[in-house]
């Protein structure tokens, strides 16, 4: 038998760099999910970084009648939870005509294992904001978050700012059908408490809406440092920082449509825009369950799941 020439052997790598770089460029672009299943959709975002969608490609394209950020304020060694509200995004109906984006937003990261899992989820999902403050929940994350967003996103505003927590689900084309219709300034959203006969003194922290203008307000507001209102229930305390400021004087209360879910679970609404109080498996579960997220499963034989499941 003849033994190969040294040009078969220099053929060798040419063909895998056939292979590796000229074929893939040959096939048609495609725009949209990269098959993986989060969040609908990839696009490349004003930073140059890729950034998660919940529309689909086609819905993208379109012009957006509204732009809203999500931010869900979560701990880092929360992963198990973030893959679950990820998949309670990608798995919605879309928003139509609407520039919608999700964020888990949280603050320094300092455990090195942590930091080593965050930023695989950076490179593989490009949905993770870390804030410079330190880890909590009532002792002024929710500013830092707020007065963040102005400068983080100056490229590219949004139209309303969310901030929610990794135990809500947020049923996303509801919302922005409840903002379609709405002013794009001075709007302050959510479910709406009262106190001493004030109406919708501030909003419950499960989730509020503020328009772009209130946000930005809250990145210039030296009053809310100079007397150390970052710190207390972050809900009451962004509720006092616009009352006091006359701000978001455009508001709107989602109740009965926004709510907790109870001992019993069993106060679920065909009409949700926010259920709160997920925190635990079970009760995503019921959750998914309720509005048929697990619906449709194709027949296989390589799963068998209980049919309380589908």
């Amino acid at each position: 038998m003849k033994p190969p020439s040294s040009t078969s052997y220099l053929l060798v790598p040419l063909a895998v760099l056939l292979i590796v770089f000229v074929l893939p460029a040959l096939r048609p672009s495609r725009v949209g999910s990269d098959g993986l299943g989060v969040l609908c959709s990839n696009r490349t975002g004003a930073d140059g970084r890729h950034t998660a969608n919940v529309a689909p490609p086609a819905a993208i394209e379109e012009e957006a009648e509204l732009s809203l950020l999500v931010g869900v304020l979560t701990m880092p060694n929360r992963r198990e939870r973030r893959d679950i509200v990820r998949l309670a995004y990608a798995l919605q109906p879309p928003a139509t005509r609407a520039r919608v984006d999700v964020r888990f937003v949280f603050c320094n990261v300092t455990d090195r294992v942590d930091a080593a899992l965050l930023a695989l989820e950076i490179k593989r999902h490009g949905d993770i904001v870390v804030l410079d403050c330190a880890e909590n929940m009532n002792e002024g994350k929710t500013y830092a978050y707020l007065s963040s967003v102005p400068r983080l996103f100056a490229a590219s505003p949004y139209d309303y700012v969310m901030k929610t927590d990794d135990d809500t689900y947020l049923r996303v084309a509801a919302l922005v059908d409840e903002l379609r219709g709405k002013p794009r300034d001075d709007v302050y959203l959510g479910y709406g408490y009262a106190m001493g006969g004030q109406p919708m003194l501030f909003m419950h922290g499960m989730g509020y809406v503020v328009s772009w203008d209130v946000a930005s307000w809250v990145a210039t507001a030296e009053e809310i440092v100079a007397h150390n209102d970052t710190l207390g229930p972050e809900d009451m305390m962004v509720g006092k920082w616009i009352n006091l400021a006359g701000r978001g004087k455009n508001r709107y209360d989602l109740k009965p449509r926004m709510y907790d879910l109870n001992w019993d679970m069993d106060n679920f609404r065909p009409d949700t825009v926010a259920v709160h109080i997920l925190k635990d498996n079970l009760r995503w579960a019921a959750t998914f369950r309720y509005f048929n997220v697990t619906a449709g499963i194709k027949p296989s034989n390589l799963y068998h799941l209980p049919s309380l499941v589908i």
